[in-house]
């Protein structure tokens, strides 16, 4: 909480010099979680370096999720207080206070990057809307970690396997799929598996494959299911509406082109490397990131996937149609459903 009242003291000004606009608007910016290669190589470059490089004056206060320590939609709910201006969180943190969300995300609906890409630029109006309605927030990104693959602790050879065990699910939808499949998901911060699995609180785990590796949970666990049952847990990029209004229309352009062209363009464009990687280094191969683990890697079925599939038609998404208004379910059929060839009902 330090953080937050640290920020809370930082002025935002513009104003103009010998004619020229000169910025010298402090942003306080949330990244999201610092171990991970998404705050590293893309969100802190940018903002620290990048966008004050192209937008002479501007400074930037950054700190991440893991030291403000907000959980869920809080961090949202700061920003629109005035205590942030940018907020990076992930969609599913933030899916109980706007369930719209999670359409963005569904198990095993987009298993290829490729289709991933096609079904996020469908539903981003959707996404973008939510944010407005909910948080006060203008979106400004949208970027995946690597594909969502389940860590277990004792040994599984498939989907079957992790029926009765506890789950820690990525996100809500998750959390659904798992209990269609008769496991239960457990909801518990990133930060808190490796220990949760090492003592058996949990059974296994959901998250990116490079995010497990870099974060240790390649240490604890000694089986991996590249199956992507959690989707992608997309990273949205938010700024309060109030700080996104202080700028002209020419500066809300810029922003834009820098954030989509140096940010969210690059994130992409090495997900399906850093997915690849990621097993890699779990499971002893080649490891660009340090010293590989020795995790054995479950092979996925296409009876397996067609299971997922089949599972997230029949339950996952009418649980979450139930959730929203059927405006919501409309417009998700029309974007994202379309480009997956799959409809909720």
């Amino acid at each position: 909480m330090k953080h937050i009242a640290r920020f809370m003291l930082i002025p935002s000004l513009f104003f103009l010099l010998s004619g020229t606009a000169v910025f010298a608007k402090e942003l306080r910016v949330v990244g999201s979680w610092n171990s991970l290669t998404m705050f590293k190589n893309f969100e802190k470059p940018f903002w620290t370096e990048k966008l004050p490089a192209a937008m002479p004056g501007m400074k930037v206060e950054m700190t991440s999720l893991g030291e403000v320590n907000l959980k869920g939609p809080a961090v949202l709910r700061q920003m629109d207080m005035g205590v942030f201006d940018v907020v990076h969180t992930v969609a599913d943190y933030v899916v109980a206070d706007s369930p719209a969300l999670a359409g963005l995300d569904m198990p095993a609906l987009a298993p290829e990057i490729g289709q991933a890409r096609k079904v996020v630029d469908a539903y981003r109006p959707v996404v973008a809307e939510a944010l407005a309605k909910d948080f006060n927030a203008k979106l400004l990104a949208i970027a995946p970690y690597p594909a969502q693959v389940t860590f277990c602790r004792d040994k599984i050879t498939g989907l079957d396997d992790l029926k009765g065990k506890k789950i820690r699910a990525s996100g809500w939808t998750t959390s659904e799929f798992v209990t269609a499949l008769g496991a239960t998901g457990v909801t518990m911060s990133f930060s808190e598996v490796p220990q949760s699995l090492q003592r058996g609180v949990v059974d296994c785990a959901i998250t990116g494959s490079l995010s497990g590796y870099s974060a240790g949970w390649g240490e604890v666990a000694h089986f991996i299911y590249p199956l992507p049952v959690g989707g992608w847990d997309y990273v949205i990029t938010a700024m309060s509406m109030k700080t996104w209004d202080s700028f002209s229309s020419k500066e809300q352009e810029q922003i834009q082109s820098l954030i989509t062209e140096q940010l969210e363009k690059p994130a992409w464009d090495v997900t399906a490397r850093e997915t690849t990687e990621g097993v890699q280094c779990l499971t002893g191969g080649p490891c660009p990131h340090g010293a590989p683990n020795q995790l054995a890697e479950v092979p996925v079925t296409a009876k397996d996937l067609e299971r997922a599939q089949r599972i997230l038609v029949d339950s996952v998404l009418p649980a979450w149609a139930a959730k929203v208004d059927p405006s919501i379910v409309a417009k998700w059929n029309a974007t994202a459903g379309k480009q997956a060839n799959i409809q909720a009902k």
